[in-house]
């Protein structure tokens, strides 16, 4: 207090100053701060009022149809994804699902960029997809179970290197995730080998390595265990689970199995008829809405089995194999009773995923009824 006593009146204007100013400067970075913390706030992936509407021509049979369909065209539209609200956070491990002509696909391919929507708000990792820009296409990977993004004549050591100059991955980079992929995905012996002398379930595990090797945040899944037998399928799902964890990687997966949902998502998304008709907890999902259970049961003669006391009906029958319906809460006592008639095989499955949307979106219509 004695120094701004005796200092002059210009030196006290001037420590006033900097004091004024010292505020304003620690004011600003506080509101910078609380700017960046809400920008990181929003999804890695965003959408809103997503639609896409396709237009389709609509011609009569026969020569008389074409030749009108020269002069007078008559389209009808339709909506694959209809109003679509949907946000995911960084290292989420999303399912999505529905039945087929449902708009997952779809969805998909306007969250890449390869088709446009109609109308919406798309934003992926702060990019408008259908934009294509470079540093976007290198943060994501898409595999399709159905469509191979690898070069067949070629050996997967050599289509690795030609991913590697795609994606313009430096080359410490380039080998430290080949390294790391190809030991967890057990393919070493894999590596000098042509791409179409693979197997099914060894080509997939290709597929993703050469989708992961840039470091990709957001992996777009779909379909990827369809044609593959239960032990491809659950080592396709154990690689999954790693690299969601090790890597805190986006993964965006679109499957008809439930054990695939069941197993790696916490979070499902169904969507039918291009609305989404559920977005949360997995086991919810499940809990809820998967009422029955499916047992395959294939029996050494022919046998007459009593299901009425545990709910259960017959579904199929063929020869001596027979697929039952029961209660999820009497599977347990469905197998018990099963068993009495010593099967040669029994193999007990989830509800289709179809019937769980069927009643999902009949429970949501009457909701709104």
């Amino acid at each position: 207090m004695a120094l701004c006593r005796n200092a002059k009146p210009a030196s006290v204007v001037y420590l006033l100053y900097l004091i004024v100013r010292l505020r304003s400067t620690a004011v600003i970075r506080r509101l910078r701060k609380h700017k960046m913390r809400k920008g990181n706030e929003m999804g890695i992936i965003e959408t809103k009022g997503l639609t896409k509407i396709y237009r389709r021509y609509q011609k009569q049979e026969g020569i008389v149809g074409s030749i009108k369909g020269l002069f007078h065209r008559e389209y009808e539209e339709k909506a694959a994804v209809k109003e679509m609200d949907l946000c995911v956070e960084e290292g989420e491990f999303i399912g999505l699902i529905g039945p087929n002509g449902a708009g997952k696909t779809t969805l998909v391919k306007m969250l890449t960029g390869i088709i446009a929507p109609s109308s919406g708000m798309v934003n992926v990792m702060g990019y408008y997809p259908n934009k294509l820009e470079n540093a976007f296409k290198k943060q994501y990977a898409i595999v399709m179970g159905q469509k191979s993004q690898l070069f067949f004549e070629l050996t997967t050591g050599d289509t690795l290197n030609l991913f590697k100059e795609i994606y313009e991955i430096p080359h410490r980079e380039y080998q430290q995730n080949k390294n790391y992929f190809v030991e967890l995905f057990q393919v070493k012996d894999l590596m000098n080998v042509q791409v179409r002398t693979l197997s099914l379930g060894e080509r997939m595990k290709m597929e993703l390595i050469a989708a992961l090797l840039h470091n990709p945040k957001v992996l777009f899944l779909d379909e990827p265990t369809i044609g593959l037998d239960a032990v491809a399928s659950r080592q396709m799902r154990e690689f999954l689970k790693e690299v969601n964890r090790e890597k805190n990687t986006t993964i965006v997966l679109t499957s008809h199995y439930m054990e695939d949902i069941k197993m790696l998502c916490r979070r499902s998304v169904v969507v039918n008829h291009g609305c989404k008709i559920y977005d949360g907890d997995t086991e919810a999902l499940f809990e809820k809405y998967q009422k029955n259970k499916r047992i395959s049961v294939t029996f050494p003669r022919k046998v007459t089995l009593d299901l009425q006391s545990i709910g259960g009906i017959v579904l199929e029958e063929e020869g001596f194999k027979k697929v039952i319906g029961v209660p999820r809460e009497s599977s347990s006592q469905a197998v018990a009773y099963i068993m009495k008639f010593s099967p040669m095989d029994i193999t007990i499955e989830e509800e289709e995923i179809g019937k769980v949307v069927e009643r999902i979106y009949e429970q949501e219509e009457a909701a709104y009824a």
